[in-house]
């Protein structure tokens, strides 16, 4: 298959001068454990950044807590609700979704799931929650208004990330397979499926629904861009290790990748099928997870300092109390 074309550059070309990114704030937050993903509400100028057991909704300008979303049992995802005013926050090693108000951040319910309850989006036209659940294989289709399960899909391998096309269907990654499954919102069903030829594991996505590409950041340090009316591969591009956050920002036609490595690959949309690497923004290691607000174009990471790594050589050093921060960054001149 030919793939589009794809051109690397060591730094932005002229026209895209003005749209070189810096860490322009930095805000300590704070807390203790670690973190998922990081989801912004560009209505309300706000973040929602999961933390293990609550969920901390962060103001975007100054890095003020607002106020969090307890009781939840291994935080991953958030999902915005707007129509109903409802949030949702998978809370995976209960296996459940807690359902909350969007003002007051109270709980109004505990949904239950599945295994690894992970990932979480909302679909406008649906007017529905989709819960991905990773060890379970599935999604949980959740009334939006009702809080209440639709049904569960069984989507044929282990979900990360997805995304709403706003037109009726859903798209997930597969990571163990490597492959995007495309779901009718209102069957609730898979309808289609294709490999992420190029880029293997694929865990976060994000989509520009003008050109109707979705673009999945994989584990082997590619950034793989599907036409997702097509379904399959149209280009890929090198982004670095350990992604867990993307983003795509229809206003500068920028594509972004957050990696665990310290990195954060900024990528240009030149055409539909065309892609080149601009900057490779330097982060704190660990920054991983990124949320990307199209309205004010600034781009949010978090991370913190870490203590030595475990004895056993097994699992994550711990986070060392009070460096979680939350980083914001924006191209110069902004």
């Amino acid at each position: 298959m030919r793939l589009g074309i794809f051109v690397m550059t060591l730094a932005a070309a002229a026209p895209l001068a003005a749209q070189t990114y810096r860490i322009a704030h930095t805000y300590t937050l704070g807390g203790d454990g670690g973190w998922d993903y990081v989801v912004p509400d560009a209505g309300h100028h706000r973040l929602f950044i999961a933390r293990e057991n609550r969920v901390m909704v962060v103001d975007e300008d100054n890095g003020k807590l607002l106020g969090e979303v307890k009781g939840i049992q291994g935080a991953h995802g958030t999902a915005i609700a707007e129509g109903p005013g409802h949030g949702f926050a998978t809370s995976g090693r209960d296996e459940s979704v807690v359902m909350f108000d969007l003002k007051t951040f109270r709980t109004l319910g505990r949904i239950p799931a599945a295994e690894d309850a992970d990932a979480i989006l909302y679909d406008a036209p649906s007017n529905r929650v989709f819960s991905l659940n990773g060890d379970a294989h599935s999604s949980t289709v959740i009334d939006a208004e009702t809080g209440k399960v639709v049904t569960n899909i069984a989507l044929g391998g282990k979900p990360e990330y997805g995304a709403s096309a706003g037109d009726g269907k859903v798209y997930a990654n597969l990571t163990d397979t490597s492959e995007v499954v495309e779901i009718d919102a209102k069957a609730a069903k898979v309808v289609r499926r294709w490999a992420t030829e190029g880029c293997r594991q694929p865990v976060s996505m994000a989509i520009d629904t003008a050109h109707h590409r979705l673009f999945s950041g994989c584990r082997s340090g590619v950034l793989a861009v599907s036409d997702y009316e097509a379904g399959k591969v149209v280009a890929t591009a090198p982004i670095g290790k350990g992604v867990d956050g993307a983003g795509y920002d229809a206003g500068t036609g920028n594509v972004f990748a957050s990696n665990a490595d310290g990195t954060l690959t900024v990528i240009h949309q030149d055409a539909a099928d065309v892609y080149r690497v601009v900057q490779t923004v330097e982060t704190p290691k660990g920054s991983r997870n990124m949320g990307l607000d199209p309205v004010n174009h600034r781009v949010y990471v978090v991370s913190a300092k870490f203590g030595p790594a475990p004895a056993s050589g097994r699992g994550r050093p711990a986070v060392l109390p009070g460096t979680f921060a939350l980083m914001v960054i924006e191209a110069e001149g902004r």
